[in-house]
């Protein structure tokens, strides 16, 4: 129960944000919020599963909400808390803004840190051989290195030593190609805490300083990759941390990509062959009689998988497939394929458990000071990049050689004709749903957990989340649910408009429509937002009407064009001056895009943000749907689209003395059964439909 240490602590900080905010305007939907996280967490719902789901929309102040709530039980009773975003920005946002706040409100002392995964930094002793300053160069490329990549490697390495660059690939100042990064990126085997010159690694100095902090950022993405070595690897163990997740509506999707893996055939035989032909110099390393049966075993299982994968490669024709990609339906392999992956399987396990002893047996030599650390640590380095691919390979015929599952939804298996090799094919698998995973790994461990987002809901049902989650909605399981409204009048703050239209979305003529209707929809010497539903619409409007846009005076910016904040910048001079701003933007400018007051008055949505389902793997969600007499666009596209719908009018209003009109030029939400649906799941605006 919750405790009158932790009320008194809330309660001092709230009265501190009264004091200290100008203009700060108690909101009752923020105290409900802070008390319900709280209670929940101390148990007074449930005894054992103490978890909150909240909407919480625009302008109530979420994000101080559960640091109010969830920091003052963590700390009183010496639990971690992991903060886990889905958007950069709103890290930053936490980190630069919302924290500090906090902590000069709280009497709670307690630290926090920003958590990146181990891909974030690179390895030293990886980059030491990419750069060639340990004679290792060569082996770590696929093709002869290019000079400006040489160059930059060298670089960076001396930038590393002389204490100029923390290894964190973010803080380069420059962005740095997938290709080279992955050359230098940290991984579990290469970058080894148990050796002495790894302990000043990158990455390890990074997770020395999260096993002394209270309060750890990170986002969706870590704590999946923490959550799939097991948890506690990365992060703070899952039975010692309260979690909270802001932008949980985005979770299930990261933890279905974490759970996929992807392997080329021809691309896989050829690094085989490299590692093949540098087993004898790795078993070198190591004790001889320890090591033998590892290099036989590497050996044998690498010699096999081989000609094994060179041949599956020539057993599929691309003439069978749909723009380059095949599906297997209903996740079904034909017999043939079945018998193969098994022993794929098999041989792949093998190699990766056997590769990744002979690394072991050579770090103990060095431990053992057996063996120089020059001498080991470009050969670990080395071993690492091969390790990480042989679990690679493993998990991908780990997940084609799965029988058909009796309950519950199959595998989504795919062939896509690979774009670097001529004749190579990559193998893909991902479940379609992972509920039951996320369960397995947080829900059922963790301390408590919070997830909030402004758009929990769709249709105004949380069971499409829940579903998609791994969350119960069963009352007696104690899950507590909160669906809070925003502070703003709405109905006299904003107006939903919905114009007459000669044609709807899906007709031929609807493109050269909206450059027809468009001009006349603008708000002259205002802040216009038109969001698309595709690039390809977004630039063919653009194209057309950016000169009659200049005759006017008006300012057109279109995302893709620059970057993100130099559009913005722009945008707040244009709009400070008075001037016509317009933006153009797609699906990622209806989220996360904070233009409070005069900075947007003139929201206009093209189209209602129907996904199509394009992706294998929503491809096969929507068969396995069909499949159980369901209805995959009910189930799955509207709801979808309704939750993209929220976000994109969520752009308009941001404070509470906001004001603005939003437009939707898709005549579905009136003329469909659907419509009223998505209409009402809007917020309550004063509505004007022709």
């Amino acid at each position: 129960m919750i405790t009158s240490k932790i009320q008194q602590s809330i309660r001092h900080s709230y009265q501190n944000l009264q004091s200290q905010l100008e203009n700060f305007v108690p909101r009752r939907a923020q105290n409900y919020l802070v008390a319900e996280i709280a209670k929940t967490l101390c148990g007074d719902y449930h005894k054992s599963n103490r978890m909150i789901v909240a909407e919480a929309g625009t302008g109530i102040g979420k994000s101080l909400s559960y640091l109010m709530a969830v920091i003052p039980v963590a700390v009183l009773n010496n639990r971690k808390v992991v903060i886990s975003t889905a958007t950069v920005a709103l890290q930053e946002q936490l980190v630069n803004k919302d924290l500090p706040l906090y902590r000069r409100l709280t009497d709670r002392e307690f630290s926090f840190i920003l958590a990146k995964g181990r891909q974030r930094y690179c390895c030293a002793e990886k980059l030491a051989s990419a750069s060639g300053v340990d004679g290792g160069q060569l082996a770590m490329f696929e093709s002869k290195p290019k000079k400006k990549d040489i160059d930059l490697l060298e670089t960076m390495y001396k930038s590393l030593a002389n204490g100029k660059w923390d290894g964190d690939r973010d803080s380069w100042p420059k962005p740095i190609k997938d290709e080279i990064w992955q050359l230098i990126v940290s991984d579990k085997h290469s970058c080894n805490n148990s050796m002495p010159v790894h302990r000043d690694c990158p990455f390890q100095k990074a997770r020395a300083e999260l096993d002394k902090t209270d309060v750890i950022i990170a986002n969706h993405s870590l704590v999946m990759a923490d959550a799939d070595l097991g948890g506690g690897v990365i992060l703070p163990e899952p039975e010692n941390t309260i979690y909270v997740f802001d932008e949980a509506h985005h979770l299930p999707h990261v933890a279905r990509d974490h759970s996929s893996a992807a392997a080329s055939l021809k691309g896989a035989a050829s690094w085989l062959e490299r590692l093949n032909q540098s087993v004898t110099k790795f078993a070198n390393m190591a004790d001889e009689k320890r090591v033998a049966r590892f290099r036989n075993e590497l050996q044998d299982s690498v010699q096999q998988l081989i000609p094994s994968l060179s041949q599956l490669a020539t057993r599929f024709d691309p003439a069978h497939f749909d723009e380059k990609i095949y599906r297997f339906e209903n996740g079904e392999l034909p017999t043939w394929l079945e018998e193969e992956s098994k022993e794929l399987k098999k041989l792949s396990q093998k190699g990766a458990q056997a590769v990744a002893k002979i690394a072991d047996l050579i770090a103990e030599r060095v431990k053992d000071g057996e063996l120089a650390n020059r001498l080991a640590e470009p050969a670990l380095a080395e071993l690492g990049f091969y390790i990480q691919r042989m679990d690679n390979l493993a998990a991908v015929w780990n997940l084609m050689a799965e029988p058909s599952r009796e309950k519950g939804a199959p595998l989504a298996r795919w062939l896509e004709v690979s774009p670097e090799r001529e004749g190579d094919f990559i193998v893909n698998v991902s479940p379609l749903e992972v509920g039951w995973q996320l369960d397995h790994q947080l829900w059922s461990r963790c301390v408590g957990a919070v997830l909030t987002s402004a758009t929990m809901r769709a249709l105004n049902s949380f069971s499409f989340f829940c579903r998609q989650a791994g969350i119960s909605e069963k009352p007696d399981d104690g899950v507590r649910f909160l669906a809070l409204a925003s502070p703003f009048d709405y109905a006299n703050q904003a107006e939903l408009y919905v114009p007459k239209m000669k044609y709807e979305p899906q007709a031929p003529q609807f493109t050269e429509y909206l450059i027809e209707i468009l001009p006349n929809l603008i708000e002259d010497n205002k802040a216009n937002l038109v969001l698309f539903s595709s690039y390809w619409q977004m630039n063919q409007v653009a194209e057309a009407l950016s000169t009659q846009f200049v005759k006017q005076g008006w300012a057109l910016q279109v995302q893709g064009k620059e970057s993100r904040s130099e559009i913005l910048k722009k945008h707040k001079t244009l709009v400070d001056r008075q001037k016509t701003s317009i933006l153009f933007g797609t699906g990622s400018f209806s989220e996360g895009l904070d233009l409070p007051g005069g900075l947007l008055e003139n929201l206009i949505i093209t189209k209602i943000p129907f996904a199509v389902p394009t992706s294998p793997v929503e491809q096969a969600h929507a068969e396995y749907i069909e499949n159980r007499g369901g209805n995959p666009f009910m189930q799955i596209t509207v709801p979808e689209a309704s939750k993209k719908l929220i976000q994109s009018a969520g752009r308009l209003l941001r404070k509470e003395r906001d004001s603005g009109k939003v437009i939707i030029l898709d005549r579905r939400v009136v003329t469909k059964r659907y419509g009223s649906a998505l209409l009402d799941s809007l917020p309550p605006f004063k509505r004007v439909i022709e």
